[in-house]
């Protein structure tokens, strides 16, 4: 099959690699210049080079479960790099985007931003994994960023949150709707504000302000930016954890950020 640039760029990649799990074998390769290079040899010193690396593989399998290995690690610090920078860039919107919802002390030093869709049963599962992580961190934040994609029902619940702000109730409905039936209608918003002891009238009319639908496509928009693939997600200093996550995978992002802090 000819080698298109990507396939080339890997293979080149992987020769790199098997080469340093290799250093020293055979003369060829001691001798040879950097992978980079590797298209620039001849045809019999690239034929050498190949036969080599068999012999090498043949003589101790190890050598390529060590060399894609190394390469993956490669890619997973490039990745981490990246990632790192995008969150940097978008700083103001994820840590500091003023009117977001928000649990904790606002002088915290470190903010768990989280990304969620209230009819998520992964997001529901969450719920006491942060209670815990709130518990044993004084110093740590929760800030909400609603992102309904599971259907109408996820919009309905994301702009009754928000419109319970309005009256210092979001945390209060949060809790109501992402304990109670994933079926989320009007009449269960009505029903959870009211036992929440919101003015149901007032929230159904803050419910079509515009600014709420806004921050809603804001908060989509800030996901996309982000590459999310779905809820629940949370970004820790300049780290991004996707999906449900275990509360010590939490704690040492946490750990983390206040260090970097």
């Amino acid at each position: 099959m000819p080698r298109t640039p990507r396939r080339l760029a890997l293979t080149v990649a992987l020769f790199a690699a098997v080469c340093a799990a290799i250093a020293g074998f055979g003369g060829v390769i001691a001798a040879a210049e950097p992978a980079a290079t590797y298209t620039q040899f001849t045809s019999a010193q690239r034929d050498e080079i190949v036969a080599i690396i068999r012999a090498a593989m043949k003589q101790d399998p190890s050598i390529l479960r060590d060399a894609v290995a190394a390469l993956q690690a490669d890619e997973s610090r490039n990745e981490a790099s990246n990632q790192a920078s995008l969150i940097a860039k978008l700083a103001p919107e994820l840590f500091r985007q003023d009117g977001d919802p928000m649990l904790g002390r606002p002088d915290a030093k470190v903010t768990v931003v989280e990304f969620s869709d209230v009819r998520c049963p992964y997001c529901r599962r969450m719920l006491p994994v942060l209670a815990d992580l709130l518990r044993t961190n004084k110093d740590v934040r929760i800030v909400y960023k609603d992102m309904p994609v599971l259907g109408p029902g996820s919009v309905l619940g994301a702009r009754a949150e928000l419109a319970a702000q309005r009256q210092d109730g979001y945390e209060k409905l949060h809790q109501a709707l992402m304990t109670g039936s994933n079926q989320i209608t009007e009449d269960v918003i009505k029903a959870e504000s009211i036992k929440a002891g919101l003015d149901w009238s007032r929230l159904r009319a803050d419910m079509d302000r515009p600014d709420i639908l806004a921050r809603i496509n804001a908060n989509l928009a800030l996901a996309h930016q982000l590459d999310l693939k779905g809820t629940p997600a949370y970004v820790v200093g300049d780290t991004l954890l996707p999906g449900a996550v275990e509360l010590s995978e939490l704690q040492n992002a946490v750990n983390a950020a206040r260090a970097a802090n």
